[in-house]
This record gives C-alpha cells, sequence and structure tokens, in this order.
C-alpha cells in the first residue's frame, strides 16, 4: 500500500540506468548503450525492506502486497525510468521537454552516473570523462526547466495580469504548482535565498538561485555512483566523495549488473540471495567461469557492502524523503476480519499524525477518527499523536 511515492531514475544515455531499473523491478525493459533506449517512462515496482513487527507478536504476517523474507518486509514503491537526458533538454533537445514532463510524476530522484567515466556528456563511448560533469550537467538542465516555469511567472506578475494585491509568492506558486510547490514553501525559499519579494529587483543570478532552491525542495536527489565494480570507478568514487564541493550531494555507491547477476541467479535457483544483502550463497551446480564470475560479485559486495541498488533505492525514501512506514493493526491486534496478519505496510509522509494516518487508510476512516491503539503497549493514542516508523496502530472510527 505504498504506491503513493514515484522515484524517478534520471541521468544521461548509456550510464547503466536502464540495467538499474532491471535490477530493481526485474522487469525486462530493453537495455542498450545507445542513446534513447527508454522513450516512454517505464514504470516499475521495486521494494524497500522495513523491518516486519509480526515476530514482536509471535506472528507470521500474510502481506497483500510485496513479500516478507525472514523478517524483513519488502514494501512496494514505484520506479520510473525516465529517458536518457542531454544537454539542452530545457531547450527541447533529444526527448526534452517529454523527459521534463514525466519527471513531474515523481517526488524524488535517483540520479544514476557512470562513475567509471566511459561515456561523455552525449551517452557516447569515451575514456576518461569526469563523473563530476554529469552531476552538474543534470542539476543545470533542471536548474533551467524551473527557471523558464519561474520567469513565465515572473512576467505574469509584472503584467499585472493578476490583481494588485496578489504577492509575488502567490503568482509563482500557481506558475509552478506542477512542481507539488505552495505559496508558504515559495515565500520561505525567497527568504531563505534573500533576493526579497519585489521581483523587479532581481537580478538574473538571483532568479536562477531561487529557480535552484525550489527545484533542491521539490526534487531532492540520490546519486547512484554505477559501474563501481570497475577499478576506474572506485578512484573516482574516492577523490568525489573527498571532495568538500560534492559534500552537499548523497553519493551510494553501486553496480546495477551485480544485483540484475546476482537476482538472476537467485531465480534460476543458482544462488540464495536477498535484494540488498551484503553476501549470498552458491547453491546449484555452475561452470568455474560463472563461480569466478560470482566470486568477482562477492569481492565487490563485501567491499561496499551491498550491490547498492536498494541501497539508493531506500536512501531516497527513508533519508531523503524520511518517509515513515506504519502497519495497521486489526481488531483484535495484529489481524482483520478476515484473519490476514498485517496484510498491509504504509509508507506515509514525515511528522504524520495519527490522523493523517487514518487519512491514509480511507477518507472516510479519517472522517469519523475517533483515537487509534498502539498494538504493542494497547495505550490509547489521541488525532496529534506523531507516528513514529514501524508502529503497529489500530484506527477506531465511527465508520
Amino acid at each position: 500500500m505504498s504506491t503513493s511515492y514515484r522515484i524517478g531514475l534520471v541521468g544521461k544515455p548509456s550510464v547503466g540506468k536502464s540495467s538499474f531499473f532491471n535490477a530493481a523491478t526485474m522487469n525486462d525493459v530493453p537495455e542498450g548503450a545507445y542513446p534513447f533506449t527508454t522513450i516512454d517512462p517505464s514504470v516499475g515496482e521495486a521494494y524497500v525492506r522495513v523491518d516486519c513487527a509480526a515476530p514482536e507478536f509471535d506472528e507470521e504476517c500474510t502481506p497483500n502486497v510485496g513479500y516478507c523474507d525472514h523478517g524483513t518486509r519488502f514494501v512496494p514503491t514505484k520506479l520510473v525510468d525516465v529517458a536518457g537526458l542531454i544537454p539542452g533538454a530545457h531547450e527541447g533537445n533529444g526527448l526534452g521537454n517529454q523527459f521534463l514532463s514525466d519527471l513531474n510524476e515523481t517526488d524524488v530522484l535517483v540520479h544514476v552516473v557512470d562513475f567509471s567515466g566511459e561515456t561523455d556528456l552525449e551517452g557516447e563511448p569515451t575514456e576518461g570523462h569526469d563523473p563530476r560533469k554529469d552531476i552538474a550537467f543534470l542539476e543545470e538542465e533542471l536548474d533551467q526547466w524551473y527557471l523558464g516555469v519561474l520567469e513565465k511567472g515572473i512576467d505574469r506578475y509584472a503584467s499585472g495580469y493578476t490583481t494588485e494585491d496578489d504577492a509575488i509568492e502567490e503568482e509563482l506558486a500557481v506558475q509552478m504548482s506542477a512542481f507539488k510547490t505552495n505559496e508558504d514553501e515559495i515565500k520561505r525559499l525567497i527568504r531563505r535565498t534573500d533576493v526579497g519579494f519585489d521581483p523587479e529587483g532581481w537580478e538574473d543570478a538571483d532568479k536562477l538561485e531561487l529557480a535552484r532552491e525550489i527545484r533542491k525542495e521539490t526534487k531532492p536527489m540520490v546519486i547512484a555512483a554505477n559501474k563501481m565494480d570497475t577499478p576506474e570507478a572506485q578512484d573516482n568514487y574516492e577523490e568525489i566523495t573527498n571532495d568538500p564541493e560534492y559534500e552537499h550531494l548523497t553519493i551510494v555507491p553501486c553496480s546495477a549488473h551485480a544485483e540484475k547477476a546476482l537476482k538472476s541467479a537467485d531465480q534460476a535457483g543458482v544462488v540464495d540471495y536477498r535484494p540488498g544483502d551484503e553476501d549470498f550463497e552458491i547453491v546449484g551446480d555452475i561452470s568455474d567461469e560463472q563461480e569466478q564470475g560470482l566470486e568477482q560479485i562477492r569481492d565487490f559486495l563485501s567491499e561496499y557492502g551491498a550491490s547498492g541498488v536498494q541501497a539508493a533505492i531506500e536512501t531516497a525514501l527513508f533519508d531523503v524523503l524520511e518517509v515513515t512506514p506504519v502497519f495497521p493493526g486489526g481488531a483484535n491486534g495484529l489481524g482483520n476480519e478476515r484473519g490476514e496478519v498485517l496484510p498491509d505496510c504504509y509508507l506515509i509522509p514525515p511528522n504524520s499524525t495519527a490522523e493523517d494516518f487514518a487519512y491514509s487508510l480511507h477518507s472516510d476512516i479519517g472522517d469519523g477518527f475517533l483515537h487509534a491503539i498502539d498494538c504493542r503497549s494497547n495505550r490509547q493514542l489521541g488525532k496529534d499523536y506523531e507516528v513514529e516508523s514501524r508502529d503497529v496502530i489500530e484506527v477506531i472510527t465511527t465508520n
């Protein structure tokens, strides 16, 4: 029950973005080292891991969606693989406009970057390309896109099309509503950038700074440092993560290739592997060559703690968006009238209250909210109780 969050996979062509998508969702999107392999945004189901609450009650859960594996609940979320972006997308280059409108459907971005430096800015094969250029170019493209929309709002405001009483933040909130922003947020960001509330006094640099702040707030980003199973990528990763200029970024080392190989081997019964784990067990008959390949993957997992695909998705939801996983309890503690045990795990916004949680279950349940019950302690919770990660909560409602 977590499909309201959508993670956008972005990046230039040929960086392993489709491989990352396939590894995360095990869908068969065409993979190819050439631009525009992915033309329509592919939407797949990926999973985030949550420690299941059922074992604490000596119960075994029966998930409606996702699955549970040895006490780890795999809760579904949506992953959107967007067409590869090339320089000038905000001016309509490549599939620019399509790319940018697809992004509007997402809550947080995972920027897949080829840290091996084997692809240039257009996604063509090369050697020694600096991944920093990719990080910068994508942020600049998004900033320019936001700036274009921001300037339309400024023009409307300047034209006197709005009433004299309207403040600039109201006009910008209307103009930029597709980015899921609002008047209060725009007002806060105008204050943060200190550009003042009179757009006539804004220089070009002020407009760009405000556009960038709105972009960072509404499209936060995680960098998936892909192809980290190559020595070149490891050197670049070391250099970039030690560069103070990149301290503001969340960078997750990853190998989409390793994750895909392990999941395929697991499905074929060759290995026993659980997504996100730092090791696996070989359980089938394999050739010496296959064993050698798997041992190389094992070395990589051992070095970085996991393949990084699962970590990038979870970092986006749990660390960047600070989403809270909550289990709805039932009238007899954990179960519902159908005898299911903790069938659902909801992913809800940070700082949600018990009443907010009731509304996320159903608007009628929220409308009739009386109180909630903490199924661990049997304590009664009021509507303003702030829900915590992995709470098991029963909602008492008149509806």
